[in-house]
């Protein structure tokens, strides 16, 4: 039983401290710094929160548009992917191909971009 603090835990106490103690206590160009590690620690904890079930998810769509083994990883299924692709096996008039692609690309601007103006519209 681990009774240590998880990556997530970590990672959030890094940023209430630049949130709440250090960035406060800042001016300028150091503030401005503050903020933007605020923001990268953010991504980084939507990553670990939300990257396992999305990349569970993309490989399940992999599969399936691909014909692939259950067992492959979603590094070596993007790359046949993109071997498809470049070779025209795969098209976009391919059922489920641009339906993936967007799905994916959706679940990566979720990680990274949460407040982009177009992701709600993206995503209808």
């Amino acid at each position: 039983m681990h009774d240590q603090p998880s990556v997530s835990e970590l990672v959030q106490a890094v940023k209430n401290f630049i949130d709440e103690t250090a960035g406060p206590n800042l001016k300028g160009h150091a503030a401005f710094h503050a903020r933007v590690a605020s923001n990268a620690l953010a991504s980084v904890l939507r990553d670990l929160e939300q990257r396992p079930a999305q990349e569970s998810a993309e490989a399940a769509r992999l599969i399936e548009l691909l014909g692939a083994e259950e067992e492959a990883d979603v590094g070596a299924l993007n790359r046949k992917l993109s071997e498809q692709i470049r070779a025209g096996t795969l098209t976009p008039e391919t059922p489920g191909l641009l339906q993936h692609l967007k799905a994916t690309t959706i679940a990566q601007v979720e990680i990274d971009q949460p407040r982009y103006s177009g992701l709600n519209t993206a995503k209808s």
